[in-house]
């Protein structure tokens, strides 16, 4: 047993801010490997395997290449929002990544969260700050001055508003089930059983929903099937295209996380014991990260198994059924947790 002084608490959490960027960047480069791969699989052949070992170093090779691409800014696009577009994108993955804790270590019993910091309100500000890509997608497309990219933004519009709402009022029903809007207290509600059990309807409406607003396939409509062009990122070259590019898949590993905390659990595992100090220290966050990888692999795959809806699809399934879903849920979980606190 010994103490941990408790001025060294801000250092850490800087400590933990930082390498939490540097996790995420290099999470987002194995994102993008585990999808070449999976896809390679689903599809029988072989994916990346030339460049480095499995090839690994293909990641290197596609940076590299985005790097030294020529930066071309067409003459009559507007370019304040040009320029400005992909940093307010990626400015939403970072304020995301600030409020969202990836693990926790138990040191003589105690638990201390990895994350950069928290809050009571924690998944409202996660919410509203993953909306900010919102208003990035529409600076994107409207400061090209080109109209593909400008069909790509109403179509994601369309959908991001449409799956904004059944994805808010799923969070409200966990909320009320775990009688706080703190992701950490949610998922200490959740180490009897998890929330995918008890809200299965708020499970797979918000799994749903989660997809739609990283803009997954097949709910990706920044392009449409019949058009050749990349959709909202049609004028961008070199790493301005790149920073869009990796913002999906920040969204894929970040939506990937909050899936595992809201309903599977967290860092909790049913029978854990945190009495051995090595174990648990290593073993909670192990558990999250499993957990997230599994959903991640699964959103990949579906993108190769299910064919890109069209937008009024896309629509109808968000209005139609994921809405009055989610309402129904909301109920479902206003009775449960009266029935469960009384």
């Amino acid at each position: 047993m010994f103490d941990i002084p408790a001025n060294i608490f801000p250092w850490v959490k800087a400590i933990v801010g930082l390498a939490l960027i540097g996790a995420l960047f290099g999470a987002g480069m194995a994102a993008i490997w585990i999808e070449r791969k999976l896809a390679g699989d689903i599809q029988e052949r072989y994916g990346p395997n030339r460049v480095g070992p499995m090839g690994l170093l293909q990641l290197v090779a596609d940076a590299i290449k985005l790097f030294t691409k020529e930066d071309i800014i067409p003459a009559r696009v507007d370019k304040i929002l040009y320029v400005g577009a992909p940093i307010v994108i990626m400015m939403s993955v970072f304020l995301m990544l600030v409020a969202i804790p990836f693990g926790a270590v138990y040191i003589n019993g105690v638990e201390y969260v990895l994350a950069a910091t928290q809050m009571d309100i924690s998944i409202l500000y996660i919410e509203a700050v993953s909306a900010i890509a919102v208003i990035g997608i529409f600076v994107l497309g409207y400061g090209q001055n080109n109209k593909y990219a400008m069909m790509g933004t109403f179509r994601n519009f369309a959908r991001m508003i449409g799956y904004e709402i059944p994805l808010g009022i799923t969070i409200v029903s966990v909320a009320v089930m775990a009688g706080s809007l703190d992701v950490v207290e949610i998922v200490h509600a959740q180490s009897p059983i998890w929330y995918a059990f008890l809200q299965p309807i708020g499970f797979i409406v918000f799994f749903i929903a989660m997809m739609a607003d990283m803009g997954r396939l097949p709910f990706d409509q920044n392009e449409a099937e019949e058009e050749l062009q990349a959709g909202v990122f049609t004028e961008y070259t070199g790493m301005r295209f790149g920073l869009g590019f990796f913002a999906e898949y920040f969204h894929l590993i970040l939506g990937s996380f909050l899936i595992s905390l809201l309903f599977l659990g967290g860092w909790n595992l049913p029978g854990f014991v945190t009495d051995n100090i090595v174990l648990g220290i290593i073993l909670p966050t192990l558990f999250l990260i499993a957990k997230a990888t599994i959903v991640m692999m699964f959103i990949i795959m579906m993108r190769w198994a299910v064919p890109r809806f069209r937008i009024d699809q896309v629509v109808d399934l968000s209005w139609k059924k994921l809405l009055p879903l989610s309402l129904l849920n909301l109920g479902w979980a206003i009775a449960l947790g009266l029935y469960l606190g009384a």
